[in-house]
């Protein structure tokens, strides 16, 4: 199996796991800041001994002088992302949430293009959009969104996300030993921030640790294989899984629902076809 491939069928497996991880936040009933906090350390806790006991810390060795860049990973990636969600989210809706973190795939285009030299398809363009008015027709029922204070906050989620993404994507080290730091200094800035509101520990916490470890671990492995941008778009659908799931379960199944996941599957397939390029000149 050619690496592009296994980079394609890794992020795959990374929007059906975050898929899942809305339903475990939403059932948080603990201080947002502290929760992230105990989910990220729990998560570095389970990624370290993973590190240490396969020898993978050795590339911290061999280059040390990238550690400042693995702890921007931690406050772009974790710390500020969720900084600027939790409050982001307090001020907008639920639906706005979701959909205006999944432009993700937009800064994603912009900034793998700039850093990374990354070739961006007009397919991979048109696929994605696709993907995003699928998403919308799906979570918002063809109602109308109405603008709130929070969504400049939210907005800067996506790109809180893919500046901590260009970053690790350039670093030399193995994805566990990326996921490891990314969680242990996003969740030391976040328990440092969550003290003056009160910690708070839910046993969920335990849960969104496990899928924060398994969830970034997948995503390294993937854009290590495949251009930034494509495994983006292919995770993009990840909310849509969650909603999936729930109308399997019984909850009602409408137009929008199938126009949306058509729209949804379709652009995912076409976009998991396009091979990932770097520019040329």
């Amino acid at each position: 199996m050619n690496k592009e491939t296994e980079g394609t069928l890794l992020a795959f497996l990374g929007m059906f796991l975050y898929g899942i991880e809305p339903v475990v936040i939403k059932a948080n009933p603990t201080n947002p800041l502290s929760f992230a906090a105990f989910s990220a350390l729990i998560a570095s806790l389970i990624l370290w001994p993973i590190v240490l006991l396969t020898s993978r810390w050795k590339g911290v060795k061999e280059n040390p002088q990238y550690i400042p860049r693995a702890f921007l990973v931690g406050v772009f990636g974790t710390a500020l992302a969720y900084i600027a969600y939790s409050y982001g989210a307090r001020l907008s809706t639920a639906i706005n949430a979701s959909l205006i973190t999944r432009a993700e795939v937009l800064f994603s285009f912009v900034l793998a293009y700039v850093f990374l030299r990354e070739k961006i398809a007009k397919g991979q363009i048109f696929w994605s959009l696709s993907i995003l008015v699928g998403l919308f027709l799906v979570i918002t029922q063809g109602k109308a969104i109405v603008p709130r204070k929070g969504d400049l906050l939210l907005l800067l989620v996506p790109l809180f996300w893919q500046s901590g993404h260009v970053i690790a994507k350039k670093l030399p080290y193995n994805p566990f030993l990326i996921a490891a730091f990314r969680n242990t200094f996003g969740g030391i800035l976040l328990l440092l921030l969550a003290f003056p509101s009160g910690l708070e520990f839910s046993k969920l916490a335990v849960a969104e640790g496990i899928i924060l470890s398994f969830g970034q671990v997948i995503w390294y492995l993937a854009i290590k294989r495949i251009n930034l941008s494509k495994a983006t778009a292919i995770i993009t659908p990840a909310p849509a899984v969650a909603i999936g799931v729930a109308t399997l379960l019984g909850e009602e199944f409408t137009v929008y629902h199938l126009v949306g996941f058509v729209l949804i599957t379709i652009g995912t397939f076409m976009v998991s076809r396009i091979k990932s390029e770097l520019k040329t000149a």
